[in-house]
C-alpha cells in the first residue's frame, strides 16, 4: 500500500542551499520509488486559514520512506533544507483503491455501541 513523506514548511529560505537541495532530491528518491504528488505552489484556501508549502512524496510502502530518509545520499542534504525552513516532516500510510469513510470507524467505540 501506498505510503507518504508529507512535509508542512514555513519560512523556507531559497538561497544557494535550498537551490542545491532541489537539484538533489529527485537522484535521492529514484532508488526508492519516490515521486513528488504535490510540491509546494499555490492553494485555494476554501476553509480556515494556510500558510506554508504542502509537500508530499509518495512511496510504495513505509519501509521505503524510512530507508530514504536513513539512506546516506538523503542524509548528505538533509541539512541545505533544515538549516533553511522550519516545519514539520511526517509519514503516513496511504489506503486502499476501494477505502470508504467509514472504514476508519472499524475498531473505534461509538456512543450507539457498548
Amino acid at each position: 500500500m501506498p505510503a507518504y513523506a508529507v512535509g508542512h514548511l514555513h519560512d523556507v529560505n531559497v538561497g544557494p542551499d535550498v537551490v542545491e537541495y532541489l537539484k538533489r532530491i529527485d537522484e535521492t528518491l529514484a532508488p526508492f520509488d519516490g515521486r513528488f504528488i504535490i510540491h509546494g505552489g499555490p492553494v485555494s484556501v476554501v476553509e480556515g486559514s494556510w500558510s506554508g508549502d504542502l509537500i508530499v512524496i509518495e512511496f510504495p510502502d513505509k519501509d521505503s520512506i524510512r530507508a530514504w530518509y536513513d539512506s546516506p545520499a538523503y542524509r548528505q542534504i538533509l541539512p541545505l533544507r533544515t538549516k533553511n525552513s522550519r516545519g514539520a516532516i511526517f509519514f503516513m500510510d496511504g489506503v486502499s483503491d476501494d477505502h470508504k469513510a467509514t472504514d476508519v470507524l472499524a475498531g473505534i467505540p461509538t456512543m450507539d455501541q457498548p
